[in-house]
């Protein structure tokens, strides 16, 4: 019953999107061949060949594509909208290239390309707001006690409790826990509101009296030996066992599992940026904000240069190693804020708030974070990402990796002008240990959604710990 209702829910899912991508083509047409918004409109093939091209191609790639990338696996587990909508964006692209190549195997010169690419950027936004409609109504229905998956909890310690108690605190998943399984002396009590209904070795009868949705196991390590016994008794059922492991605490946010030959290898830290697309679409973004912020800010480049020259000795660019990429050393460009000083001397002290080193214009160049423009040479170097942690100087690395507990796992990604730390106030004389929280947040939580919040609350709000 449970598995034709997720049937159910899947083929509604499926006639949903078909949907709105005929919705989405239908806008693309009008678009393009009704408005001279993309250029002039002159002759063009039939609506009837685009409709016919949407039957036969364009709705074949798109199901297909959805299917492919995940994107009817259950909501309850499921990724969040932002990882979702970057799903959706990903299938449009490949949508795109595939739906062209179609057209030039079969030799079709006449049909848009325009529209096609409209249809791309129309069908993603769509789909978004689409799979965003659904999940808050699923949301609202599972958050009133409705269309519930009940689960029994097979333990009866702080890993078992723990779990309950996430699934209490958080009813929009839709699950309940419709009990737990302990030791014979805890029969009948109750935690996190609900019981424990019988003993470890009351399982099958348990199971052959009710109906579960889900059988979870949470047992201490010490106890594994009794999983083969327990995942029988499921299975002699129909139910799939699920387990949370010991060692959960050790899992990223969100762990992958890799396989070599039949043995599973659990991945410890998750890296969302490790994904080739993912790093493309990151790589693509950090090039054009770039561009487009060296030309917006060329003006204000260009008076602090000179005024940086008009008042004090020394080079306009400051140039200083800090530690990147996979810990390796670039050359980071600000421009000069402070007096000229002997390298040795400055590798290893903080800049403070009445800093004397500081010139005529470097205290107000700081605090704007103007002194920081430069670093969008970085970027287009290749060094530092515009999103990203701060990268630090080798004096500082070497001495955080040895005193900061997983100091070096913001190395995972490239570094950044701003980043998730910053934006909650770590920046300069801070707390690294909460620097590193946020960073390490960042690491395994990274998508675009996450990128452009930064980037927007970067541009909106002043730091007070810039100096």
């Amino acid at each position: 019953m449970i598995k034709q209702n997720q049937r159910v829910l899947n083929a509604a899912f499926v006639v949903l999107d078909a949907f709105v991508i005929c919705v989405s083509l239908l806008c693309a047409w009008w678009l393009r061949f009704k408005t001279t918004l993309f250029g002039p409109i002159g002759g063009h093939l039939g609506f009837e060949q685009y409709a016919l091209f949407l039957v036969l191609a364009v709705l074949p790639t798109y199901l297909i594509l959805y299917f492919s990338f995940g994107l009817y696996k259950p909501f309850r587990t499921h990724k969040t909208i932002f990882n979702e909508a970057t799903q959706i964006i990903k299938v449009n692209i490949v949508a795109f290239v595939v739906l062209v190549a179609i057209l030039f195997i079969i030799n079709q010169p006449n049909f848009s390309r325009i529209m096609l690419f409209l249809l791309a950027f129309v069908g993603a936004f769509f789909g978004i707001v689409e799979r965003f409609i659904v999940r808050s109504a699923l949301r609202h229905l599972r958050s009133n006690n409705k269309n519930l998956k009940h689960i029994l909890v097979v333990g009866d310690n702080e890993l078992a409790f723990n779990f309950a108690r996430k699934i209490r605190n958080n009813p929009y998943l839709g699950f309940s826990v419709a009990g737990f399984l302990g030791r014979a002396n805890r029969v009948g009590m109750e935690i996190e509101g609900s019981k424990i209904i019988g003993s470890f070795n009351d399982l099958d009868d348990i199971l052959e009296k009710n109906t579960f949705d889900r059988v979870v196991l949470a047992i201490p390590l010490k106890y594994y030996y009794r999983i083969d016994g327990l995942v029988n008794s499921c299975e002699k059922v129909g139910i799939k066992a699920e387990i949370i492991p010991d060692y959960y605490k050790y899992f990223p946010a969100r762990p992958s599992v890799d396989m070599i030959e039949d043995l599973p290898i659990i991945n410890i830290r998750y890296v969302p940026l490790d994904d080739s697309f993912n790093k493309l679409l990151k790589g693509i973004t950090d090039y054009t904000v770039a561009i487009i912020a060296i030309i917006i800010t060329s003006p204000i480049m260009i008076i602090t240069a000179i005024l940086i020259k008009l008042t004090s000795k020394g080079p306009i660019i400051f140039k200083q190693e800090r530690i990147g990429y996979h810990g390796e050393p670039f050359t980071m460009y600000k421009f000069r804020s402070m007096k000229v000083q002997d390298p040795n001397e400055e590798k290893s002290e903080w800049t403070t708030e009445d800093d004397p080193r500081k010139t005529k214009i470097g205290s107000f160049i700081r605090k704007n974070s103007i002194d920081e423009l430069p670093q969008f040479f970085n970027v287009l170097k290749g060094d530092m990402s515009v999103v990203g942690p701060r990268p630090e100087r080798p004096y500082f690395v070497e001495d955080f990796k040895e005193t900061i507990p997983k100091y070096m796992i913001k190395h995972q990604v490239k570094p950044g002008l701003t980043g998730w730390a910053q934006i909650h106030g770590c920046r300069g004389n801070t707390s690294i240990k909460k620097r590193i929280k946020y960073d390490i947040e960042y690491v395994e939580n990274w998508h675009m959604g996450l990128d452009l919040g930064i980037m927007i609350k970067t541009a909106l709000k002043k730091n007070p710990n810039a100096y």
